[in-house]
């Protein structure tokens, strides 16, 4: 059986991993060409001094880029952008200071992210970079100062999702119309934690602009990276590129500059690589499932309010003159120049609506100069936008302009979550910028007319959803029983373990059900304190009924919600010795290894107890003790219940290291040890 392109460039990447093909629910160990990290850098520098590291081990791996708070003046955000910037110039690091730039537009425009490359981001919007034809995923930070150490960190191949893109877009739909789209369509978890593909001959009428808006929005659909091919629009952007590389890094005002040779990332040999072959899967590969969309049968839509799994035809939402209070032009999704146009020819001539307030920001200093250059700039501010400096700003819910209590905004960005942008008490939609200036002009949320132009120069349709735009989501090969193999066992690691089962039959139990805010942020708690509250918001009488020694079975999507790691060692912490679950949220999974505790996917396995123990969950146990002992044989990948055999993904040696050292933070420790 042949590999898709996630699977083939994770292998092209990999350090540490099985010999043979890769396959879904593999965990292995990845070198990325190159990490970002942005504000968070200082948190992540924290944890890399923990390590005891004399160094980055390769400075050219790592790129800073000040985006998120870059409106904060106080002298305790100012010192710890100077730290980062000091860190930096001491390391040789590349650095993009204040108001350069959002990380993930300069990690394209700026040449690091280039086809078949492994780019990573303690951000979870990294998805942008497979726009190039790129795997890029996000990291947590851990992994980020890991890389600094060591040069590399683990992820789990996850399964593929191919999506089929036929037609072309109408005049006046965009790339945000698409992911929109997709985002209300296929609102069940359909490619959640899932690598999604897009293929088909759709791809090719796209712009580079409109598939870095899809790709980075695959975020918000659930998937871990969205992968686009490479065909004659990605070479030409690069040319392009490569073109205007050491220009605009001189221009970088307070840059750290790099050397002259990396003013030339993109090379004459790999260009000519690129074309003659360029990354793609195996004409054998499996696939998880399939997608296929008309791009001819799209029209503009609006997510939310509060939620991208909703969306509604623009056409419907009109009719119902949704006032707004505030409007968006600012995120790295759409922010670039093609975006800044295809607002302000909507606008020109116009004013912003008496009692709203537009706000724009460029996705880079570069970006906002071209736009200054091509006229689009002056025609925003004359409408009456309220210019803001190269940065996420209201996006991440920082700096000027954020939604108050009972107001009403529409955005460009990339998410709308209750809160995100400001208030709780307030109502945030997302749509393409032509539809944010249009709405901005007459107040309520609408479409630009006929005469505003809209894609590519031409009037924006405003008919309603067509009859093709209904959810045909194709599985092509169900999450089911493993393959039979069996692995090597590393000193320190478990054969087999025998336990107590406990069932939490619940999916997508949250990390805040598995951990309360309430102790979350509260410093000086006991492992013995937690063990007596975890799993309290969910189900109160857990910590009774569960003793040290149980296996915890839960259902799909176990972990979901925030990152929190004590989601992960409060189980520890209560002697769970292994979690399983039909799936996981793939931050939860990072956070459990990442702290040595072992976790397996095992559908069939949750299939069967939920259905053995349906009366119990009907009557409403949240947590069930069935009695019989569970047996985990990690050497054949085998789970032993009531006489029945279940596989699962062997753990191969990536995760064994990771529970014999005690987490990640111990395994690098260990690593530096040995070489120094």
């Amino acid at each position: 059986m042949g590999q898709t392109v996630v699977e083939k460039l994770a292998r092209a990447h990999m350090v540490e991993g099985p010999a043979r093909p890769l396959r879904p629910g593999d965990v292995v160990s990845l070198r990325p060409r190159h990490v970002l990290t942005h504000d968070n850098t200082a948190a992540v520098l924290k944890k890399f001094r923990s390590l005891g590291a004399p160094g980055i081990l390769n400075p050219r791996q790592p790129v800073f880029a000040l985006d998120h708070d870059i409106q904060n003046r106080s002298k305790e955000n100012l010192a710890k952008y100077w730290e980062i910037e000091a860190f930096a110039r001491d390391q040789g690091v590349d650095f993009y200071p204040a108001g350069a730039g959002i990380g993930h537009q300069l990690m394209v425009s700026m040449g690091y992210v280039v086809p078949g490359a492994l780019v990573v981001a303690s951000d979870s919007h990294s998805n942008m970079y497979g726009a190039l034809g790129a795997l890029g995923t996000p990291v947590v930070r851990t992994d980020a100062a890991g890389i600094w150490a060591v040069g590399d960190f683990w992820w789990q191949i996850p399964r593929t999702v191919r999506v089929v893109l036929e037609g072309e877009l109408p005049d006046g739909v965009t790339g945000k119309d698409v992911i929109i789209t997709l985002c209300g369509l296929y609102n069940h978890e359909e490619v959640l934690n899932a690598a999604l593909e897009f293929a088909g001959p759709g791809v090719a009428t796209l712009s580079v602009d409109e598939r870095l808006s899809i790709a980075n929005m695959t975020t918000e659909w659930g998937a871990l990276t969205g992968w686009f091919p490479v065909d004659d629009v990605t070479l030409a952007y690069l040319r392009a590129r490569r073109g205007a590389l050491a220009e605009v890094i001189h221009k970088l005002h307070g840059a750290h500059v790099p050397s002259a040779a990396d003013t030339k990332r993109i090379s004459d040999g790999e260009l000519a690589a690129w074309e003659a072959d360029p990354p793609r899967p195996d004409a054998d590969a499996a696939y998880a499932g399939e997608i296929v969309l008309d791009l001819a049968a799209v029209t503009p839509h609006v997510s939310g309010p509060d939620t991208v799994q909703v969306m509604r035809a623009l056409a419907d939402v009109e009719k119902e003159k949704v006032a707004v209070d505030k409007a968006y032009l600012v995120s790295c999704v759409n922010s670039r120049l093609e975006d800044l146009e295809a607002a302000a020819a909507v606008l020109a001539g116009r004013r912003v609506a008496e009692g709203v307030s537009l706000y724009v920001a460029a996705a880079s200093r570069e970006v906002q100069e071209a736009a200054e250059a091509s006229g689009a700039w002056e025609a925003l501010v004359q409408a009456g936008a309220h210019a803001l400096p190269p940065g996420c700003g209201p996006c991440i819910g920082l700096g000027e302009g954020l939604l108050e209590a009972g107001e009403v905004g529409i955005s460009a960005t990339n998410r709308n979550f209750k809160g995100r942008m400001g208030s709780r008490d307030a109502k945030a939609y997302l749509a393409s910028p032509a539809v944010v200036a249009a709405s901005a002009a007459a107040g309520y949320i609408c479409a630009p007319t006929r005469q505003d132009g809209g894609r590519n120069g031409a009037p924006v349709g405003n008919g309603t959803a067509p009859a093709a735009l209904v959810p045909a989501f194709r599985e092509l090969a169900p999450d089911g029983a493993a393959p039979d193999e069996s692995v090597d066992i590393m000193e320190g690691f478990p054969h087999s373990i025998r336990g107590r089962l406990v069932l939490v039959p619940k999916d997508n139990l949250n990390t805040d059900g598995i951990y309360s805010k309430d102790y979350t942020y509260r410093e000086g708690v006991t492992r013995e304190e937690m063990a007596r509250v975890v799993m309290e918001n969910y189900d109160p009488g857990f910590a009774e009924r569960a003793q040290a020694g149980d296996i915890l079975v839960g259902g799909w999507n176990f972990g979901t919600g925030s990152s929190r790691e004590q989601a992960a060692t409060a189980l520890q912490a209560k002697g769970i010795q292994v979690v399983i679950a039909g799936s996981f949220s793939q931050t939860y999974l990072r956070n459990a290894y990442n702290n040595g505790l072992p976790c397996i996917e095992c559908p069939d396995l949750v299939r069967e107890l939920k259905e053995a123990c349906a009366a119990e969950i009907a009557a409403g146990e949240a947590t069930v003790v069935p009695g019989p002992d569970i047996v985990v044989d990690f050497s054949r990948g085998t789970i032993e219940y009531e006489g029945h055999a279940f596989r699962f993904p062997a753990l191969g040696t990536v995760p064994q290291s990771l529970v014999v050292a005690g987490g990640s933070e111990n395994l690098i420790k260990k690593r530096l040890g040995a070489t120094h």
